[in-house]
């Protein structure tokens, strides 16, 4: 399983801009078609909602991928 490490800019980020940014999915609409058919876990449940807002310490996973969102740090 490849494993990922993502850093927030923010306090959230939307799920399918997640798996976009990380080229998970080629394009948002490739995205939106995966969290749609259920081919996407955040914190071990299966995922529908496109927009599901994704905070620090949640782990996504996609195929043979696992994203750990972390918060960043203080500066």
């Amino acid at each position: 399983m490849n494993q990922h490490t993502f850093t927030l800019s923010s306090d959230f980020i939307e799920l399918h801009n997640l798996l976009k940014l990380l080229a998970i999915a080629h394009s948002g609409g490739m995205a939106k078609q995966m969290v749609a058919e259920g081919l996407v876990e955040v914190d071990g449940e299966i995922e529908f909602r496109k927009t599901r807002k994704v905070y620090a310490g949640s782990v996504v996973r996609a195929f043979d991928e696992e994203i750990h969102v972390v918060a960043a740090t203080g500066g």
